[in-house]
């Protein structure tokens, strides 16, 4: 018969949540600065092309904010409802970010209402001045919900005495050990992976060869060097994080890397798989480079899961993760460098390879793939603890006998979400031909069929 578990349920409703948020999310943070580039590198060159880029990326980011918020109010609804032991304990410590949050996302709203409204109503560069909250807000709104999962891995600013929290310092749990690299790998993964689903858009106008060609170039360019820019800091931040972790949270490091004995000169596995008897085989082996990564140094020791009690290991799964967010960020970076090596080879006039075009594209759903996997290793990587070293996941969930009957719906309401999206986008951009927009703009004086 089958056995009911509301824990088991709580983890795969709100994992649910974080997986169809995050993509919203992550598009929120990021497009506001590529509209921004857009928009000053119009005025800056006097290029209505990059104009119409900002336009017409502004519409769309609209519609995944309107989503955002619907995602973004079921996940503070299920952190009461799932996880109200945990909400209990610390709820005051983060109730500052949480506030900070919502009031970022207004600012937001606001001053993205104004940009939207003031097209063409206001000069050039004072319309560009109207969308600098805009990017402030979202950046800023990632910045406060992210200390709050950052206070889940480094919990600091309270006191916990018999189950009851007391001596609350709610600056000191913001800004908690895991907060600086926390928060600077969200917002430029963020703005690496916009970047990177703008380029393939363009990309794959590209290979459609249909509408302005220069138009897509132009956006090309733009986005893929804005997206190896982005995926640089990420990789140099990521190096950080894991300096952080070979500190802070030496057990998720170790499992990541299936690092089982703690010692100096530890190498970097690559793949592989893992045997009932912790014996790793083929994966691949980069001399000394864990040690590096942990401390700087190839001497470095590295802390191993033989350090640590065998309750307290998180899932050896998470290598996987682990593996795929660097393989990908490894990829998006080559490509963008491919790139920029092919554009300034070939004449302006002759097209891109179409096999380094069709690359493009897949960095855009590999991108949110990464974006996936790095938090799915955040997360899971910090098991069997909700709040590291002071409360577990199975006793921070609700006991509700009802859980499934949410997921289900949760569900649906998500398919609709999705489906909504997709539509409403694909009708808003068809409707809207990029030629038509230049003619309108005086840019083209009649259209033609691309060549």
């Amino acid at each position: 018969m089958f056995d009911y578990d509301p824990v088991l349920y709580s983890r795969y409703l709100t994992e649910l949540t974080l997986a169809f948020h995050i993509i919203f999310a992550t598009i929120g943070v990021g497009v506001p600065v590529m509209i921004a580039l857009a928009e000053w590198t119009g005025i800056r060159r006097n290029d209505r092309y990059y104009s119409l880029l900002a336009r017409r990326w502004a519409r769309g980011f609209v519609i995944t904010v309107a989503i955002g918020v619907v995602t973004g109010t079921a996940i503070g609804l299920q952190l009461s409802l799932l996880w109200p032991s945990f909400m209990e304990i610390a709820g005051q410590a983060i109730a500052l970010p949480l506030f900070m949050e919502t009031f970022a996302f207004f600012v937001e709203a606001i001053f993205l209402g104004i940009y939207l409204y003031t097209w063409d109503r206001f000069k050039p560069k004072r319309h560009l001045m109207l969308l600098i909250p805009v990017a402030i807000g979202a950046s800023a709104s990632a910045f406060f919900i992210t200390t709050v999962n950052a206070f889940m891995n480094t919990p600091q600013g309270f006191t916990l005495e018999n189950g009851v929290i007391t001596n609350v310092d709610p600056l000191a749990a913001m800004f908690n050990p895991s907060t600086p690299t926390k928060v600077s790998h969200v917002l430029a993964s963020s703005y690496m992976t916009s970047a990177f689903i703008l380029a393939a858009i363009a990309a794959f106008s590209l290979l459609r060869r249909k509408g302005d060609r220069l138009y897509a170039k132009k956006a090309l360019k733009l986005t893929m060097t804005a997206g190896l820019v982005f995926a640089l800091a990420t990789a140099a931040i990521g190096d950080l994080s894991g300096k952080f972790l070979a500190e802070y949270q030496p057990e998720k490091l170790a499992a990541a890397e299936w690092h089982f004995e703690t010692q100096e000169k530890a190498p970097l596995l690559f793949g592989g798989i893992l045997t009932e008897d912790n014996e790793v085989k083929y994966a691949i082996k980069i001399p000394y480079a864990l040690s590096i990564l942990a401390g700087s140094t190839p001497g470095y020791e590295v802390k191993g899961l033989d350090q640590i009690d065998d309750e307290l290991e998180p899932p050896l799964y998470v290598h996987y993760f682990f593996d795929g967010m660097v393989a990908i960020g490894s990829f998006t970076i080559l490509a963008a460098l491919v790139y920029m090596w092919m554009s300034r080879r070939k004449r302006a006039a002759k097209p891109l390879p179409r096999w380094l075009l069709r690359t493009i594209v897949a960095c855009g759903p590999l991108s949110m793939l990464g974006i996936w996997l790095g938090w799915f290793y955040a997360e899971v990587g910090r098991q069997p603890w909700i709040l590291r070293g002071y409360m577990k996941v199975a006793d921070a969930a609700t006991t509700s006998m009802h859980v499934d009957k949410m997921l289900l719906l949760f569900c649906l309401l998500y398919l609709i979400l999705a489906f909504t999206a997709v539509k409403v986008l694909s009708k808003l951009f068809r409707n809207n031909d990029v030629a038509d927009e230049l003619i309108a703009f005086g840019v083209l004086e009649k259209r033609g069929p691309l060549k």
